[in-house]
């Protein structure tokens, strides 16, 4: 079965699938500059639907709760009134309440009352090149697999670059539709925090039928590479029919090609 996917901006994406609304990282304040612990991030382009307009969600998949480009102000509010809230289990230390952590390769599960399912699958991610971590903290990407033999999962990956934890996750799931987080984010030196056009090659490639469906390459001063240069990417290299960019606040069926 397709899925809806409507791009809110930067990371933040609603996803309706076989009946089951999912989030992921909130952020729905306005633009401007926001002061983390030892960087200056500006945003420059608001949301295309402020957070009252979503409506009721099943989950929040939060890659991670420590900056703002992923979970401003407005979006920790919103976790509050979502159901469900799937995040790092450091995060969900850190968050409390109803946020629920877990482990790479642990999973959830989200159930209607005809009896469909959806099977949340955290996967491994890793925010900048290696020996990040101590910096950035913990991240996570989601695989939503879905109880309908005709639909398939897809793939949320969170921040992250291109390294053998993605590879990892194209071995043992065969999605139709994959959301990449790109757009170059560079803060504190001359490297990517979040994939670059190689990554999402190199991730498009790893699944070979999967539909990709980039986010996280506009609205913040500090992505260093926008949807345009991974439409020229992936024109260049034979991809292109593969790449499905999105227009902000417009619902948009995706099918696996």
């Amino acid at each position: 079965m397709p899925i809806s996917i409507t791009l809110i901006g930067g990371p933040t994406a609603l996803i309706e699938i076989d009946g089951f609304r999912l989030l992921t990282d909130p952020t729905f304040d306005a633009p401007g500059a926001y002061q983390l612990p030892h960087v200056k991030l500006e945003k420059t382009i608001g949301p295309a639907l402020k957070a009252d307009a979503i409506g009721p969600v099943d989950a929040v998949l939060l890659s991670h709760d420590q900056h703002s480009d992923n979970l401003d102000n407005s979006g920790r509010e919103f976790l509050k009134h979502a159901k469900r809230v799937l995040t790092t289990e450091a995060g969900a230390g850190r968050l409390g309440g109803h946020v629920e952590g877990l482990a790479p390769w642990s999973t959830a599960h989200l159930k209607d009352g005809d009896g469909n399912s959806l099977t949340i699958t955290a996967t491994p991610a890793r925010h900048g090149p290696a020996g990040i971590e101590p910096l950035l903290g913990d991240v996570i990407g989601f695989v939503v697999s879905s109880s309908r033999t005709d639909t398939s999962p897809v793939y949320i990956s969170g921040d992250t670059t291109w390294f053998d934890g993605v590879a990892e996750v194209a071995r043992r799931f065969k999605c139709g539709v994959v959301l990449p987080f790109a757009g170059a984010a560079q803060t504190r030196g001359p490297f990517h925090l979040t994939m670059d056009t190689n990554d999402t090659i190199e991730t498009a490639r790893a699944f070979p039928d999967a539909m990709i469906v980039p986010v996280h390459t506009e609205g913040w001063a500090h992505f260093r590479q926008n949807g345009e240069d991974l439409r020229k990417t992936f024109d260049v290299l034979g991809f292109g029919p593969r790449l499905r960019l999105l227009e902000p606040g417009v619902p948009t069926v995706v099918e696996a090609p």
